[in-house]
C-alpha cells in the first residue's frame, strides 16, 4: 500500500479551516485515503472527526495511505496541501490546489 509522510504545516495544524479543506479536497479523491500521526490509529481522511481526533499540530508528521487505481495521484495531492500553511493562504488559495 503506497504511503506519503508529510509535516503539517498549517500554524493551527489540522484544526478549524486547514482541516476542513484537507477533508474535503480528501473527499473528492479516486481512492480512499487514511491519515494517521506516528504509529497510531489510522482514521479516514474524508472525516472531519476522525481528522480532529488526531490531535495533529503544527510540525506533526503524519502519514497518508491509500491503495488502488489514483492511490499515488490522491497521496501527491494531499500531501502537497498538507506542505503548505492553509491558515496564511485561505480557502481560496486552497481550493486551487484540489
Amino acid at each position: 500500500m503506497p504511503e506519503r509522510t508529510v509535516a503539517v504545516a498549517s500554524r493551527s495544524g489540522l484544526h478549524a479551516r486547514p482541516a476542513k479543506i484537507f477533508v474535503e479536497t480528501a473527499a473528492r479523491q479516486a481512492v480512499p485515503v487514511r491519515i494517521r500521526v506516528g504509529d497510531g490509529k489510522a482514521v479516514p481522511a474524508n472525516s472531519m472527526l476522525g481528522v480532529l481526533t488526531l490531535g495533529a499540530g503544527h510540525g506533526a508528521e503524519v502519514t497518508l495511505e491509500a491503495d488502488g487505481p489514483g492511490a499515488e495521484e490522491a497521496l501527491t495531492t494531499l500531501a502537497d496541501l498538507l506542505s503548505r500553511d492553509l491558515d496564511a493562504e485561505g480557502i481560496e488559495g486552497a481550493e486551487g490546489a484540489a
